[in-house]
């Protein structure tokens, strides 16, 4: 199965559908930008094809691991939508309690990317949990298009408190220490950020190319912060400067990496934003911190 690469595409073209699928601009919009890189017989839908997901590249590890466990679980969220689905998983044959991650999804629900994320986290000795915001209208439903039009049906606010309820609920799980983390992708990165905001108990937060809070929220902030970001991304890194300036201004412990000739998504492994070198870097360096923050 062939992996698409970002040097297969032309940068503006890679740009129009980073603003397709943030929401920018429609699905008919794109189709128009695209006909324009249309040669040699590739359409405008041929093109979305490739650039769009393929979840057959997503599984690092599989769900029949036998260094894992996992299962579908609800949680309560009284101040979100009630009662919200998630996935978790743990290593094998856990004898004592682990410490907690949270996986915050991107724009469009509990993908098999970001679950094969938390699977990443179990083998690494974790109880990783990950909710999938769309539970309150069915959950994820296989198609990237209707994910993003679910989730941006939903209140935002009450959909923030689904994923504070998470790691309220990780934190008193039996199998957990207490110790909680959190990392999240795009949307899912300004989640991350937020619950450093919410939460002065939570551990750790890794946001990915993430929204960031206020300079007044962010003087709520505890937890230490690995903050990933890549280069070709000006609408979040546009905001880094003055997050910085908030982070140093009150004594926020964090680091932070711009990961040399990435676009937005460069962790994601299924689609061609997709850099392999700087997605495995990136990685190891939140696995190690949270193993220093977290155990």
């Amino acid at each position: 199965m062939k992996r698409e690469q970002s040097s297969d595409f032309d940068p503006d073209l890679l740009h129009l559908f980073d603003k397709y699928v943030h929401g920018g601009i429609s699905r008919r919009e794109f189709l128009d930008g695209a006909a324009r890189f249309a040669v040699g017989g590739m359409t405008a839908q041929r093109i979305l094809e490739r650039l769009s997901p393929n979840y057959g590249l997503a599984r690092e590890i599989s769900e029949g691991d036998p260094r894992l466990e996992d299962e579908y679980i609800t949680y309560p969220a009284p101040l979100g939508h009630g009662s919200m689905r998630a996935y978790l998983a743990r290593p094998a044959q856990v004898t004592g309690r682990l410490p907690g991650v949270i996986v915050v999804h991107e724009n469009r629900g509990l993908n098999p990317y970001i679950e094969d994320v938390s699977r990443r986290l179990a083998v690494a000795n974790f109880l990783a949990l990950a909710p999938d915001g769309l539970t309150p209208v069915g959950g994820y439903p296989g198609d990237e298009d209707r994910g993003r039009e679910l989730q941006s049906s939903l209140d935002p606010a009450q959909l923030v408190e689904d994923f504070v309820a998470a790691a309220v609920y990780l934190m008193g799980h039996p199998e957990c220490t207490g110790r909680v983390g959190v990392v999240g992708f795009c949307y899912g990165g300004g989640v991350a950020n937020t619950l450093a905001v919410r939460l002065p108990n939570l551990g750790a937060a890794v946001p990915f190319y993430g929204r960031q809070p206020t300079a007044a929220q962010v003087a709520q902030i505890k937890a230490p912060l690995l903050i990933q970001y890549a280069e070709d991304d000006q609408g979040v890194n546009s905001g880094w400067p003055a997050f910085e300036a908030a982070l140093k201004a009150n004594d926020v412990l964090y680091t932070a990496y711009v990961y040399e000739g990435t676009m937005h998504g460069f962790h994601n492994n299924t689609t061609p934003r997709y850099n392999e070198a700087a997605a495995r870097l990136a990685w190891e360096r939140t696995i190690a911190f949270f193993n220093q923050t977290l155990r």
